[in-house]
């Protein structure tokens, strides 16, 4: 996952754990020898375009919607096709409102349609206040959040591992987030509720209270669910 910082010189750009609270917890219960958090990478200006979330300061706004109103509207001059004149007319509206296009939910054939235009806020883009940067863990997490992405943790001896899935994955999706290997011979995915796991006080206790579930491959996974995926080695 990448978040693109836009204008915000005092983010240091690179590699960066999302601090999650949540799996604090599960660690606290597990005691493993190591964990490990979710690891995004924070591009800077140039590589906002590519980025799944922006990040910027409220002040910010104008600045986002006036850089993708001028890329709408040079492209309104050159198109042709009534589809694509149609839906840059679209973005043009929320544009000039100066509400970003993220609001809009496009069709498969509209997405096709932008998945070479150079726009910035079809994304995601969350606006910080200046106090956030403060608390650079806090605001990554909110960023996070409102990514469209979430986690599932695993936990054992070894590592209580946080891993990212986009929101509305599924269980054979989610355990290729772990290895090919384990998608590739997926036979079923043993499941936890955080809230089960936590309020049971671990796996075991969460086992013999009959809050393990067994999932199929197309089971939408949830934030923060335990997992253990079963697979032909």
């Amino acid at each position: 996952m990448k978040i693109g910082i836009f204008s915000i010189p005092e983010i240091p750009l690179g590699k960066q754990n999302i601090k999650d609270e949540r799996l604090d917890q599960v660690d606290k219960i597990t005691k493993s020898k190591k964990k490990v958090y979710i690891q995004v990478e924070l591009t800077g200006q140039d590589g906002v375009l590519d980025s799944d979330v922006v990040l910027a300061t409220k002040e910010a706004r104008t600045d986002l919607v006036l850089a993708d109103l001028e890329f709408v509207e040079n492209r309104l001059a050159k198109v042709q096709a009534e589809p694509e004149k149609n839906l840059l007319l679209k973005f043009k509206n929320v544009l000039e409102k100066e509400e970003f296009m993220s609001s809009i939910i496009l069709s498969d054939e509209e997405k096709k349609i932008i998945s070479g235009y150079r726009l910035i806020t079809v994304k995601p883009v969350v606006l910080a206040e200046k106090e956030e940067l403060q608390n650079l863990d806090k605001l990554f997490f909110r960023v996070f959040q409102e990514s469209g992405f979430i986690s599932f943790f695993t936990a054992g001896e070894k590592d209580t591992h946080a891993w990212l899935i986009k929101n509305g994955a599924t269980a054979w999706e989610a355990s290729g987030a772990i290895h090919s290997d384990i998608q590739k011979g997926f036979i079923r995915a043993e499941i936890i509720s955080f809230n089960d796991f936590i309020q049971s006080g671990g796996e075991s206790a969460a086992k013999q209270a009959g809050k393990l579930r067994l999932e199929q491959k197309d089971y939408i996974m949830r934030d923060c669910d335990l997992a253990n995926f079963r697979f032909n080695k």
